[in-house]
């Protein structure tokens, strides 16, 4: 679900002059202004998953046993992966079982996901950013500006959720399930996590291609074009929206794979 809603494309903006008079600030400068916000906001998230992820992998220990297997009817190599207890109401989609999802509980998680509290959380820091850097334009600013990219946000997160996790997952027989890693590294985490946006488990636990996961928001995206402020939904728009999407997924990934970790550590409980 994705955090990141930085695309769009710039329509011309006005500028007061000195005389009170509004003018238009050039194109060029435009695009150099927002490439720079750009990469100044996702330098800083990038940073702040590293380093948080990097604090949890230095506590680690150096070994440990295999995780509580739950009772399932397929199971991965030993070791390899793990689930939660509990469903988390942050990242609704960390697996809690290997057992196979029926269509039903496809519907569920994807009605979950989309009301979540990393989701919540999720939209209104990219609606800060958004209206931060004034994208899209068309929002204008103010707290009606806010509500605008808030709601842009909650909704495109939805459309892709029930197309990928639902939909597409369904009729794909694909589990849209994380399953974290047992006993995650640095290193193996960054890996897993981009791999997982590309790579998925179908109804029988075996790994196939993430078409799913690729395809959900392309089509949510698709969507989005309805109520995006015109001017700003072309071919060119929807893509560099899309394309932020898919590394948003894979930072994601990468908090979820160190969700139980980080529970762990918080409650003080090692794993038996």
């Amino acid at each position: 679900m994705p955090l990141t809603l930085f695309a769009t494309r710039q329509v011309e903006t006005l500028q007061r002059s000195p005389k009170g008079e509004f003018q238009p600030i050039p194109h060029s400068s435009l695009q150099t202004a927002r490439l720079a916000g750009f990469t100044r906001s996702g330098l800083a998230l990038a940073a702040l998953l590293l380093s948080s992820v990097a604090m949890l992998s230095a506590q680690q220990p150096a070994s440990s046993p295999p995780p509580d297997a739950p009772s399932a009817t397929r199971k991965a190599p030993a070791g390899t992966v793990e689930t939660v207890t509990r469903r988390s109401l942050f990242f609704p989609n960390i697996a809690t079982s290997e057992s196979r999802l029926s269509t039903g509980d496809k519907f569920k998680l994807f009605a979950a996901n989309s009301v979540s509290v990393g989701t919540f959380v999720g939209a209104a820091a990219s609606a800060g950013i958004e209206q931060a850097t004034y994208t899209p334009h068309g929002y204008r600013q103010g707290a009606e500006g806010y509500g605008k990219r808030f709601g842009a946000a909650m909704a495109r997160n939805a459309s892709s959720e029930f197309f990928g996790t639902f939909i597409l997952a369904s009729m794909l027989h694909q589990d849209p399930r994380f399953f974290p890693q047992a006993d995650p590294t640095f290193g193996g985490s960054i890996k897993y996590a981009v791999s997982r946006v590309f790579v998925t488990r179908n109804d029988d636990g075996k790994d196939v291609a993430n078409w799913s996961g690729l395809l959900g928001p392309a089509m949510g995206e698709g969507l989005a074009n309805a109520y995006w402020p015109e001017g700003e939904r072309t071919a060119g728009d929807t893509l560099e929206r899309y394309g932020i999407d898919i590394a948003s997924r894979a930072g994601y990934n990468l908090v979820r794979n160190y969700w139980p970790v980080f529970f762990r550590k918080l409650r003080g409980s090692p794993r038996h």
